[in-house]
């Protein structure tokens, strides 16, 4: 039996599909996040756990003569939620959707899917495993431009093991081919690029229900020490941000540096933003087994989803790693995951510092 992490959308549809017409017997299951209208949303449609989303779900699940059912993970989409706001109000960049992955998607409902008696979890993910000498790796989805690799850096040997991926050796245009061969009701259902619990895209209004003093007024000062003008709160801007900021002058400004201590938003010239080194920790290897302090590996580093990556030398620490860059970067924004690749493998990942 395979438990198949159903959220009303195309990709995790024919996953489903995909599955049942291989003969599996599987069970289909909605996470419900808790997050409803007159709270963080405005409206009852989010990400990907609306009710709508809900009722796509469930419709799929009869299509496929599946089972299925709901569950309520409020209280774990609470602690996300937290952890999200706490990063924004310490001047940092969170990515809730890894947490997710690693705490919810593979983590709760592994849970559930032993105490149903499922031996995998399979999701809509754009992302490939492979059992290579004795380990499992992570790869990327043969679809470049919706490969979730990253999104997956945390998950251990154990997750690995029972994660199944079906759409990784497919793209997109492929998917929607097959939701429409399959007749599933949602083969024509636009794409959610939302945060689940940030509908339309409004993370301020998630910071501000639960933490409003993280968006008091400060100071926006340049690099040499000039004030330039006030922002509503160190919560609202990331590093690399260049609009929105609340000044006018006669070239650019981009956001450089966060510093929530003393509630100010520091700008500089594009050319300030360009780093050499970062260092990351809490890190999680995956194509390798470890990274003793003081050695150290090759590899392609991605520091944000849409990043191409950039050659690097990783070097281990006792806490961490320390990526020196062959090239000079941009916008690597602390909270944010540093994910290691080989070629189409992920090496292991980690959280910027």
């Amino acid at each position: 039996m395979i438990l198949v992490a159903m959220s009303g959308g195309v990709d995790s549809s024919v996953t489903g599909a995909l599955l049942k017409r291989d003969g599996h017997d599987i069970v289909g299951l909605f996470m419900r996040n808790g997050v409803t209208a007159g709270s963080a949303a405005k409206s009852n449609k989010q990400g990907c756990c609306s009710l709508e989303d809900s009722n796509d779900a469930r419709f799929v699940a009869s299509q496929l003569g599946a089972r299925f059912y709901v569950l309520n993970f409020a209280e774990d989409f609470e602690r996300i939620i937290r952890y999200f706001v706490d990063e924004y109000k310490r001047g940092r960049t969170p990515n809730p959707c890894a947490v997710c992955n690693t705490d919810l998607k593979f983590g709760k409902l592994l849970d559930y899917a032993r105490m149903v008696g499922a031996d995998k979890v399979a999701t809509g993910h754009y992302a490939r495993t492979e059992l290579r000498d004795g380990r499992w790796r992570l790869l990327r989805g043969i679809d470049r431009t919706k490969d979730q690799s990253y999104y997956l850096f945390g998950l251990t040997q154990e997750q690995l093991s029972r994660a199944l991926f079906p759409l990784g050796g497919m793209t997109k245009h492929q998917v929607r081919a097959l939701a429409g061969e399959f007749g599933l009701k949602t083969r024509d259902k636009p794409e959610s690029m939302e945060i689940c619990f940030v509908p339309e895209g409004d993370y301020r209004a998630v910071v501000a229900q639960h933490e409003p003093d993280a968006l008091r007024a400060g100071p926006v000062v340049s690099t040499s020490g000039e004030v330039l003008g006030e922002h509503g709160g160190v919560a609202g801007f990331t590093v690399g941000q260049r609009r929105g900021l609340g000044i006018a002058a006669p070239k650019p400004w981009y956001v450089v540096r966060l510093e929530p201590e003393s509630n100010t938003v520091v700008v500089g010239e594009e050319h300030e933003l360009a780093i050499h080194e970062i260092t990351a920790s809490h890190v999680n290897w995956i194509g390798l087994t470890s990274l003793p302090p003081g050695e150290s590996v090759r590899a392609t580093v991605k520091v944000r989803y849409r990043h191409e990556g950039e050659p690097a030398t990783l070097t281990g620490q006792d806490n961490g790693v320390r990526i020196t860059f062959d090239q000079p970067i941009k916008g690597a924004s602390p909270g944010q995951c540093a994910v290691f690749y080989d070629g189409e493998e992920v090496l292991g990942g980690g959280w910027i510092d």
